[in-house]
């Protein structure tokens, strides 16, 4: 995605609680941000962000953005999302200062082809990759490996506190 794109950094939000998810669904977030900071611990224009940890749930995109950008005044954030989810971006809470304000950029998604059009949104060309998180974890439940879906350190910290079995 970094090397498609004009971004710096890219900066991975963990969230407590997705509004459109059932937190018991969830692993703690804790755990979350850690498998987050292992994956992207070679990558030096990858960054893990707690920052919703300390903001009232459910997180709101909206909200996030905006203290990001009261925080970090530097940097001009922008929000990265799969093409699957600009399907029922309309949806999202002020979905429309999201666009005015910070722009999106979108990575395509097998089987996702979402007519959207405006100034602020930019398509990612990438090689389009069919891999969930929900098929990792399946393929951890059924005892299936997954030695090439996730870095060998997040493998490892899965398998060490016996997630997702």
């Amino acid at each position: 995605m970094q090397d498609n794109t004009d971004l710096d950094e890219i900066w991975f939000v963990v969230s407590p609680q997705n509004p459109f998810k059932k937190q018991k669904s969830l692993l703690h977030e804790f755990d979350r941000l850690k498998m987050v900071e292992l994956a992207i611990a070679d990558h030096f224009y990858f960054r893990a962000s707690d920052v919703e940890f300390h903001m009232p749930r459910p997180s709101y995109t909206i909200d996030t953005l905006t203290v990001l950008a009261d925080k970090y005044p530097q940097h001009q954030f922008k929000l990265i999302i799969g093409g699957d989810n600009l399907t029922h971006f309309c949806k999202w809470k002020n979905y429309e200062q999201i666009l005015e304000y910070f722009g999106l950029y979108v990575y395509p998604r097998p089987g996702s082809h979402p007519e959207f059009s405006h100034p602020n949104v930019k398509f990612v060309e990438a090689p389009l990759m069919d891999i969930s998180a929900t098929f990792i974890r399946e393929s951890i439940k059924n005892g299936h490996s997954v030695k090439y879906l996730l870095p060998q350190p997040v493998e490892d910290y899965i398998r060490d506190k016996k997630l997702f079995v």
